[in-house]
């Protein structure tokens, strides 16, 4: 088996503690590694190797699982929520009168990239933030957020990083994560690259004024491209790894980084980050949610905490507010 790469490792841990806090059931597990890994066997390997015991591995040659029986969206809907099982107050639904979003595409080097563009339906010139999604592909979830700062005064563009391989609503939920890994950090980068230009063409967007965040996945995407997009002038990666400390003296923008005081598997990466930072005299700052856990913004989810979910987000949009 090849050696892992950093986020192929980061999701497979990831995933190791969902099934171990009963979150992610052991037939899915076992899926998404084996979509990372390229095979059943290479997924025992890997799984091995990052420690996953004690687990029933699959034996050697066995069958890919079959998937499991997905839950309806309608038996996930909540009265409360504007997208299936929100419950965040802050949700806002499709077809709010004060946002017009539709999905769009632009090209990136001869490939086309598919986004949702959700800015403020009142005349203006904004902002733009760019959104990068979980592991999960561009949900719905994903897609409210980005509605979140259209309301919020912003221009956001929420890139489909699985556009190429058919769009994330074709995809298998277990076999997302091996694409999203397999293709390496830098096309993710270009593809924000790319997404940027885009938006920077729009008559209602100030070109000069950039932010960037990004969930999980997607905040150790923002971290990578801050390294080397420094039109972006804040930025707020939520709990995703951290990016090569080598190039973190590249990094212009103001960061603030968003983390769960009980995310031990992420934090462990917190100082030498911090140290780099220092080193590179980065403006940023460090801020750790007490009481919660990774993934702690997402109201579809089980670790969805809304206090530290809210302080979280208008921290967010206070540093926004403050550099961009």
């Amino acid at each position: 088996m090849a050696q892992l790469n950093k986020f192929e490792k980061y999701l497979i841990d990831e995933f190791y503690d969902d099934y171990r806090e009963g979150l992610l059931s052991r037939r899915s597990f076992i899926r998404r590694v084996a979509f990372i890994t390229g095979s059943m066997a290479a997924a025992s390997t890997a799984m091995l190797a990052v420690g996953c015991q004690p687990i029933e591995l699959p034996p050697p040659g066995a069958a890919m699982p079959e998937p499991e029986t997905p839950t309806p969206a309608a038996a996930m809907e909540e009265a409360s929520g504007a997208v299936p099982g929100a419950q965040s107050p802050l949700s806002v639904p499709e077809g709010d009168p004060a946002v017009i979003s539709e999905m769009v595409t632009f090209d990136n080097n001869g490939d086309e990239v598919g986004a949702y563009l959700a800015q403020p339906a009142a005349e203006g010139v904004y902002p733009v933030v760019l959104v990068c999604h979980e592991n999960r592909g561009l949900t719905p979830h994903i897609k409210d957020v980005a509605r979140r700062f259209a309301k919020e005064g912003y221009v956001a563009l929420a890139i489909d990083l699985l556009w190429r391989d058919g769009g994330t609503d074709v995809i298998d939920n277990d076999q997302r994560p091996g694409l999203l890994t397999g293709p390496g950090i830098d096309r993710h980068v270009s593809d924000f690259a790319a997404g940027l230009d885009y938006a920077q063409s729009l008559p209602n967007v100030d070109g000069e004024r950039v932010a960037m965040t990004g969930y999980c996945f997607g905040g150790g995407v923002t971290w990578a491209t801050v390294t080397e997009l420094t039109a972006i002038k804040a930025a707020a990666p939520y709990y995703g790894p951290a990016p090569d400390l080598e190039k973190v003296p590249n990094i212009t923008a103001a960061v603030l980084g968003v983390y769960a005081e009980e995310d031990e598997r992420i934090n462990a990466g917190i100082e030498p980050l911090r140290e780099a930072l220092d080193a590179a005299g980065a403006t940023y700052e460090i801020k750790i949610y007490p009481g919660v856990n990774h993934a702690f913004h997402n109201d579809t989810g089980e670790r969805y905490n809304e206090e530290q979910a809210l302080q979280a987000w208008q921290d967010t949009l206070d540093w926004f507010a403050q550099y961009v």
